[in-house]
């Protein structure tokens, strides 16, 4: 078993962590943009994919990892894991019926509610505690799920028709323009010291310094890992100003794994 991820603010990656080891202590996790991915996913049977929701969709990112490696699929046992910060309608089913279409075996679908990353919207803000509760809420979901993927008793969450419909009508169908592909619509305002930051910690290396400043590029995947990190708050995408960042270890009272 492989645990693999997209993550931004680290709530993928915390959940997609968490539930691995609990199933298999040995097994090995990695991002999505881990140079060795492939071959890692090759030696494995069995692979758990993790990623945030978007509109109701999978990451593009996540979309397009999946369609430019078609043929390594085929027969692969996945369980897909999509975090969320409020709803998601299909979204473990998102990525499940494109890796179904290349062949994979779909053992379950979860999903996990985490605290919201949209550092540029005052949606679905928390204070600090509630956030640690929602946290809390996620580690005893995972621990719950864990246990029956041991046994052989796999969760379905956003596999059906019914999620497939609410997702579809929830929230994909009414945003897909912002999910149909990556966006050009990344913003780096004057605050910004040309730390660099950005440039190295953006999975899609969309981000690249010239003469001491950032530019963005047309392959954003709306991850928000540049925007919830920049020290300046220099960094936007959905709205102008940056209103709250929320990174995964900023939560002090975490559970432990």
């Amino acid at each position: 078993m492989i645990g693999i991820y997209l993550s931004g603010t680290g709530n993928t990656k915390y959940c997609v962590t968490k539930l691995v080891k609990l199933i298999d202590a040995s097994a090995d996790v990695v991002p999505l943009e881990d140079e060795f991915i492939i071959d890692k996913i090759k030696r494995n049977e069995t692979v758990i994919l993790g990623y945030p929701t978007q509109f109701s969709n999978a990451p593009y990112m996540v979309r397009d990892f999946i369609q430019m490696h078609a043929s390594l699929w085929k027969g692969r046992k996945m369980i897909c894991v999509a975090t969320m910060g409020a709803f998601s309608g299909d979204g473990s089913g998102c990525a499940a019926r494109l890796l179904k279409k290349y062949g994979a075996v779909i053992l379950g679908g979860v999903h996990i509610k985490m605290p919201d990353s949209i550092c540029d919207s005052k949606m679905l803000k928390k204070s600090a505690e509630e956030n640690e509760k929602i946290i809390r809420k996620a580690d005893e979901k995972l621990k719950e799920a864990a246990e029956r993927i041991r046994q052989g008793d796999y969760p379905a969450e956003g596999l059906t028709i019914f999620a497939h419909i609410a997702g579809l009508f929830g929230q994909r169908l009414w945003f897909y323009k912002k999910t149909a592909g990556y966006t050009d619509q990344l913003k780096i305002n004057q605050d910004c010291v040309g730390c660099g930051k950005c440039a190295k910690i953006c999975p899609m290396k969309n981000i690249t310094m010239e003469n001491g400043r950032p530019h963005p590029g047309s392959k954003c995947t709306m991850c928000y890992r540049c925007i919830c990190n920049c020290p300046q708050k220099a960094i936007t995408l959905l709205g102008s100003k940056v209103i709250l960042q929320y990174k995964f270890e900023d939560s002090s009272n975490l559970t432990k794994m």
